[in-house]
């Protein structure tokens, strides 16, 4: 996100924004998510907590921010996409990859694996995770629906869809996030594509007979 063009007002938000995150997740890593007070966060940063609640909800959300951006864009793809006669899966698929490209922060891919981190550690980090994206989900299916101008309101295969897509995902940051080292963007849009790839074959495989 370019944000040379707009006011410097708006320019700052995002800038305290940004210290909010950065310095979150490195407290959250090296004391602990509970022993970390939003007071002790707050002071790091330098600005007051009605700030911070301008800014975010919760703990929870300051340290899912990364990949919560992420969603938020392909909430924002996806209404403006143009189908061109694919299939809804692929629409999705198009859809996150141009997402994940909009994260043009240096440290978003670190700032995702520590907020990844985090929820499998802290149930109420998970719970928010969890959360976020259930509300994603049905968010999106409201827009495809609105979009594709489907005679079935409730038809069940824009559902299907949309599952696929967060399992593909969720696969994908799996598989992402257990490689050695430190994990980059490129390689969170190659282990994407390769479970994008896989879901038709999933489908298709068969179980043996047993002899």
């Amino acid at each position: 996100m370019n944000t040379d063009r707009l006011p410097l007002r708006e320019r700052k938000k995002l800038q305290t924004r940004d210290a909010l995150i950065g310095t979150a997740l490195e407290l959250f890593t090296t004391r602990g998510f509970a022993a970390t007070t939003l007071d002790e966060l707050c002071d790091a940063v330098g600005v007051s907590k009605r700030t911070f609640f301008r800014t975010f909800g919760s703990k929870e959300e300051v340290a899912l921010a990364p990949s919560e951006d992420l969603w938020v864009a392909f909430l924002a793809e996806l209404r403006v996409i143009d189908p061109g006669g694919r299939t809804v899966v692929d629409v999705l698929r198009a859809t996150l990859i141009t997402a994940l490209d909009e994260m043009t922060g240096e440290d978003w891919a670190h700032r995702v694996l520590l907020g990844r981190r985090l929820a499998a550690e802290t149930p109420s980090v998970d719970a928010h995770g969890l959360y976020f994206c259930e509300r994603t989900s049905r968010t999106a299916l409201e827009i495809l629906h609105t979009r594709l101008e489907l005679d079935d309101p409730a038809d069940p295969r824009v559902r299907l869809a949309m599952d696929m897509l967060v399992s593909a995902f969720h696969l994908a940051q799996e598989t992402w996030a257990e490689q050695p080292g430190e994990p980059s963007k490129k390689d969170f849009a190659r282990h994407l594509d390769r479970s994008f790839d896989l879901l038709p074959e999933s489908l298709a495989l068969t179980v043996p007979a047993r002899r």
